[in-house]
């Protein structure tokens, strides 16, 4: 897959492209049909995805609390698993946030990427304010020569499939339910960071991410899938990993902690994708190091258990 992240200075080879449009938070359900629905719009046009980075509601609110579902390194590597060619990841600035919807379509869609196909979902906005609608852009698209397909927004037992209900189960403690919309499970991925050792001292070393910018989910024990992405222990493992702030330490900043099941080596620098698979119990604190153990003793086994028929 092409990063292609300018839009005034684009390839010809990188012209063309049959895109789905949005900010794809998490990659769900419903973005994966808006994705398919690029792919089958023009069968001989390469498989493109628009985005933008930062998210806009960052640029907006960047004191607001953290939302996302996962940082674009990650969005980008979810999206190569689905086959797309070209992500357009665009830069969100005061030039891009100032355009309005018609200067967006030509300058941008038209004749900056020169695209075939555009498929956005049928609660799309853009431009200036919010200010355009699908509508908007099928009758620019008529105009100025590109396709335009609606898609609908996609349900799941009763609801909508979005970003706002994925983090609603996170917050709740609810990954499976997370997974079901997401279509896969929801993953922490980060560069392996320098600890304090102490899971060391205690017999369960662990590879430390931080969470920092991302959506935390409920604080407490996860049974967990891990690929490690690089480096020389590169595969998946099974394990089980503490996300919050470590209360019996008195810690603070959040992050999470992930010990490897049958795994030696070190991890320091390596991308880690951490797969949220069950929440265990929340975060405790005990009266000395022995009962803090015996309880990792028991998370672990419970994990082992909960990923045997994973």
């Amino acid at each position: 897959m092409q990063i292609i992240r300018d839009f005034q200075f684009v390839e010809p080879e990188d012209r063309g492209a049959s895109v789905a449009i949005g900010n794809f938070d998490g990659v769900h359900l419903g973005h994966q049909s808006v994705i398919e629905l690029a792919r089958n719009a023009e069968l001989n046009a390469p498989l493109g995805v628009m985005t933008f980075e930062p998210h806009p509601r960052e640029y907006f609110a960047p004191e607001a609390p953290p939302f996302r579902l996962m940082r674009g390194n990650a969005r980008a590597h979810r999206l190569e698993k689905l086959g797309v060619q070209k992500l357009y990841e665009l830069p969100f600035n005061s030039a891009l946030a100032g355009m309005t919807p018609e200067a967006f379509a030509r300058n941008v869609i038209c004749d900056g990427l020169g695209l075939s196909h555009v498929v956005v979902g049928a609660d799309f906005c853009f431009g200036k304010g919010r200010s355009g609608n699908p509508q908007d852009l099928v009758r620019f698209g008529e105009v100025m020569g590109f396709g335009v397909t609606i898609a609908p927004l996609l349900e799941r037992t009763e609801n909508v499939v979005s970003s706002t209900a994925i983090r609603t189960a996170l917050t709740e403690g609810r990954p499976r339910d997370a997974a079901t919309m997401l279509g896969h499970w929801h993953r922490i991925e980060g560069v392996v960071i320098g600890g304090e050792q102490r899971g060391r001292d205690l017999g369960y070393p662990t590879a430390n991410m931080s969470i920092e910018g991302l959506h935390p989910p409920r604080f407490g024990v996860y049974a967990v899938l891990v690929d490690v992405l690089d480096g020389p222990h590169q595969g998946s493992y099974h394990g089980a990993a503490s996300v919050g702030t470590r209360p019996m330490f008195q810690g603070e900043v959040p992050n999470i902690e992930t010990f490897l099941f049958d795994f030696s080596g070190d991890l320091y620098g390596a991308t880690l994708s951490v797969g949220l698979v069950d929440y265990l119990r929340p975060e405790m604190t005990f009266d000395g190091l022995d009962g803090l153990i015996s309880q990792m003793d028991a998370d672990c086994a419970r994990a082992r258990e909960i990923l045997a028929n994973t």
